[in-house]
């Protein structure tokens, strides 16, 4: 079978490898066959060698959709022809953190794609705990954008939302999908900003009422503008820029909270005055749990949360290095990237 390995900062290597077999499946084990892989931002920073927790040789790959193959003897999440995704979370459940639920923080979390293999290959082997079977019908290209919109519903669970005035500060993918979040979990009014009209633009197509270009107009007083008075209780930044939080921080109502969910390349300086005498709360968001995963896939099967018009451009599987370097060269109007194995 095809499998596609990054062997070294911006070197995809395209190898032909045994398929995993159907009769070497543990109990409750699963057989897939990749159908779409969705490429991230991570693995954006992985390709280019500035991801700090990328460890090479690694299969790329875990934003995806896949068709059900065969299954151990004792599994009953799913059967064969089912359509599914999986979580590429590899977890202890022995430390604290997943004893108490929080397996997305396990003291020895791998993820899959950059501590462990991904799933860029034509089969692959998943254990059962972690599949979630997709409604009939579901697109194929959504199924293997269910990761991403994971990311926002679990993002949006750190904080009561209902009610309050959010801003999303960042416009790329992720950030698209907690602003929709945001609304599909009872915001009163969400404000997306960025420094991107065309992401901005995209955002009203996916039905974010409002959108601020903070290269035209400071957040502060584009937010008066929007929210007027009643100003914003809660923040999202989704940027990952040292000048995002920092606005987030200056213009948000007194003892607002703002939910960090960006990776930053560099360290943020950041105000404690801010911080200390307006009682904000910092808050973080790391990926997902499962119940996010079945969030994600209902939400974007009854309609609240849109994902078509993310969706920027295919490739073939064997131009996976392509994807990349269209990525590369078409960032400013690139969102979400799918390699079609089909």
């Amino acid at each position: 079978m095809r499998q596609v390995v990054l062997t070294a900062p911006r070197t995809l290597e395209f190898r032909e490898v045994p398929a995993p077999g159907a009769e070497r499946l543990g109990p409750h084990q699963v057989l897939l066959r990749i159908r779409r892989i969705g490429i991230c931002g991570s693995e954006i920073h992985s390709y280019h060698g500035t991801h700090p927790a990328t460890f090479y040789p690694v299969v790329q790959g875990h934003e995806y959709s896949a068709v059900v193959v065969a299954c151990g003897a004792d599994v009953r999440a799913c059967k064969p022809g089912d359509a599914v995704t999986a979580r590429p979370q590899l977890v202890c459940g022995e430390c604290n953190p997943c004893k108490r639920g929080q397996y997305n923080v396990c003291e020895h979390l791998r993820v899959q794609a950059f501590q462990a293999d991904g799933v860029a290959q034509d089969y692959f082997v998943m254990d059962e705990d972690r599949i979630v079977v997709l409604p009939e019908g579901m697109n194929a290209d959504f199924g293997a954008m269910v990761e991403p919109a994971a990311v926002g519903a679990h993002a949006s669970r750190r904080t009561d939302l209902r009610g309050k005035n959010v801003v999303v500060s960042g416009a790329g993918t992720i950030g698209n999908l907690v602003a929709q979040f945001c609304l599909a979990r009872g915001a009163r009014d969400v404000l997306i900003t960025d420094v991107s009209d065309f992401r901005l633009a995209k955002a009203r197509e996916c039905g974010i009422p409002h959108t601020l270009n903070v290269r035209d107009k400071s957040l502060k007083d584009g937010a008066k503008e929007i929210f007027g008075d009643e100003g914003f209780q809660v923040g999202f930044e989704v940027a990952g820029v040292e000048s995002s939080i920092r606005s987030l921080m200056e213009a948000i109502e007194k003892g607002g909270d703002i939910v960090v969910v960006a990776v930053f390349e560099k360290d943020p300086a950041l105000s404690m005055f801010y911080l200390g005498e307006h009682e904000l709360r910092l808050i973080g968001t790391m990926m997902y749990r499962h119940e996010d995963y079945l969030d994600a896939i209902d939400f974007v099967h009854r309609g609240s949360v849109h994902l078509e018009p993310l969706i920027s451009k295919h490739f073939a599987f064997e131009d996976y290095n392509a994807a990349y370097q269209f990525i590369d060269t078409d960032r400013e109007t690139s969102m979400k990237v799918i390699v079609d194995l089909d």
